[in-house]
């Protein structure tokens, strides 16, 4: 069966519905609002991509182990931490 593409919504029914097409949306609905007739926006849910997050991981802590220590001397406690 081919996708028939996103719903269509007006606009005015987004608004009175928001909460409702969040919980489409999180199921991977995706919605073309219309105003006046007219296409405005898509909404669509977010695809967090596995392996993006994975190479912006590596390079944090690339980052972090080239990034130098302060140097400076330790002056607190770590029970200090918890008053």
């Amino acid at each position: 069966m081919a996708d028939a593409g996103p719903a269509v919504v007006s606009a005015s029914e987004a608004n009175r519905s928001f909460s409702s097409l969040l919980r489409q949306l999180s199921q991977g609905q995706h919605f073309t609002v219309h105003s006046h007739g007219r296409p405005v926006a898509t909404l669509a849910p977010v695809v967090a991509e596995a392996s993006s997050r994975a190479a912006s991981r590596r390079a944090l802590l690339a980052r972090l182990a080239a990034q130098p220590a302060s140097g400076e001397a330790r002056t607190w406690q770590r029970d200090a931490l918890y008053d």
